[in-house]
C-alpha cells in the first residue's frame, strides 16, 4: 500500500491507494487541521493505525533541499530520512505540493478537469500549473519530447504588478497592511480574498450592509461568506471582490503562461477555482489572462483547464511514490497490478 499526503497551511490530507489493472486505486483518506498538531510525524501515525506501508510521498508547501524543508506556514521541519525512521516506512519523499499536482494530472480522468477555454489544443509543448488556495502555488510541467516532467516554482511569491488604478491603490493599502514588499500571493489566495474586500470597505467606501458585517463576524472564514454573495450578487462589495480577485489571478496565470511558454495549456488547481467556478466562466479571468499586448494570440491558443478534483495533489504524490520507489528496488506495484 501507498501512503500519500498533501500538506497544506491549513490542513494536512493523507490517503491510502493501492494499484489496480495500472490505474491508482482509492482506499481511504482522511483530513487533518493541521495546527492542531506539533509535527507532520504525529499526523501520520494516527492515519496508520497498523497498517503497512511500502512508500510515502508528501507534497509540501515550499521548496524541499535533499529531502528538507521548512514550512512557511507551520511551525514545522520536516526531513524525508528522520520520518522514513520513525515511521518504519523504507521509502518517504517530500515534493513540493505543486510538483505533486503535477504528477497528479496525468492520473486525471476527463470529469475531473472542466475546460474553460479550447485554445488549439493541437498543440504539444510545456505547460503551467497555477493553484490558489491557503497561498498561491505555481509550476512547470515540461515537454522533454516524451512525457511531462513536473517541476515546483515559488513564482506565488514574485511582486505583485497592478493593471490599472484600483489595483494601484490596492497596492498601496497592502503595502501598508504587511508593512513593506507585496507578492502575488497576497492577492490571489484566502488571504487576498480577505484583504481585496477591506481595501473595497476602507478605501473605496463601499458599503457592508449589515447582515454581511454580522454574517463575516461571526464565522471563521470570511471568504466563504464573501464567496457565496459575490456568487449571488447579493452584496455589490462581494461581487467587486470576485471581480478583483479573479481577474487578477487571470493576468498572473497569463505572466506564468509567457514564462513557461505553456502551448500544452494551462491548468488551475487549489481550492479556490472550483469553488468560484461559475466566476471563472464569466469571462473575467480569461480577459486577463489574454490580456497581453502584442503576445495576446499566444495566449488565446493556449488551452485553459481548470482542475475539479479535489484529491489531485494526493493522487499525484501516490504515483511519485510508486515510481520513485520502483527505481530504487526494481519492482513496480503498478506494473504488477497489469494482468495480462
Amino acid at each position: 500500500m501507498i501512503l500519500a499526503g498533501d500538506v497544506g497551511g491549513t490542513k494536512v490530507h493523507l490517503a491510502f491507494y493501492d494499484f489496480n489493472e495500472g490505474k491508482l486505486e482509492y482506499r481511504r483518506e482522511e483530513r487533518f487541521p493541521a495546527k492542531e498538531y506539533s509535527g507532520l510525524e504525529d499526523i501520520v501515525k494516527e492515519f496508520l493505525g497498523g497498517d503497512k506501508v511500502t512508500a510515502a510521498c508528501f507534497g509540501v508547501p515550499g521548496p524541499v533541499r535533499a529531502g528538507r524543508l521548512r514550512l512557511t506556514n507551520l511551525p514545522w521541519t520536516l526531513d524525508s530520512h528522520d520520518l522514513s525512521k520513525s515511521l518504519g516506512i523504507d521509502h518517504v519523499f517530500l515534493i513540493n505540493d505543486l510538483e505533486a499536482n503535477g504528477y497528479g494530472i496525468a492520473e486525471l480522468q476527463p470529469d475531473q478537469i472542466f475546460t474553460l477555454a479550447d485554445g488549439d489544443p493541437s498543440q504539444i509543448g510545456n505547460r503551467a500549473l497555477i493553484a490558489a488556495g491557503t497561498g498561491l502555488g505555481e509550476g512547470l510541467l515540461m515537454w522533454n519530447g516524451r512525457i511531462h516532467v513536473p517541476y515546483a516554482s515559488e513564482g506565488g511569491h514574485a511582486d505583485f504588478a497592478p493593471r490599472n488604478e484600483d489595483e494601484i491603490d490596492l497596492l498601496r493599502f497592502l503595502r501598508q497592511k504587511y508593512n513593506g514588499r507585496i507578492s502575488w500571493e497576497r492577492v490571489i489566495s484566502g488571504m487576498g480574498m480577505t484583504s481585496v474586500f477591506e481595501f473595497l470597505r476602507d478605501v473605496r467606501g463601499m458599503e457592508v450592509p449589515k447582515s454581511l458585517a454580522e454574517e463575516i463576524a461571526s464565522v471563521d472564514d470570511p471568504n466563504a461568506v464573501i464567496t457565496v454573495d459575490g456568487l449571488s450578487g447579493k452584496s455589490e462589495i462581494c461581487v467587486k471582490t470576485l471581480d478583483m480577485v479573479v481577474s487578477a489571478y487571470g493576468a498572473e496565470a497569463g505572466n506564468l503562461a509567457l514564462k513557461v511558454l505553456s502551448v500544452g495549456g494551462l491548468y488551475v488547481g487549489g481550492g479556490i477555482a472550483p469553488r468560484l467556478l461559475e466566476k471563472l466562466k464569466d469571462g473575467t479571468f480569461m480577459k486577463a489572462f489574454t490580456d497581453k499586448g502584442r503576445l495576446s494570440q499566444l495566449l488565446i491558443n493556449m488551452p485553459v483547464r481548470i482542475i475539479l478534483e479535489s484529491r489531485a495533489a494526493v493522487l499525484g504524490a501516490a504515483a511519485y511514490a510508486e515510481a520513485r520507489a520502483a527505481e530504487i528496488t526494481g519492482a513496480s506495484p503498478r506494473a504488477a497490478s497489469i494482468h495480462h
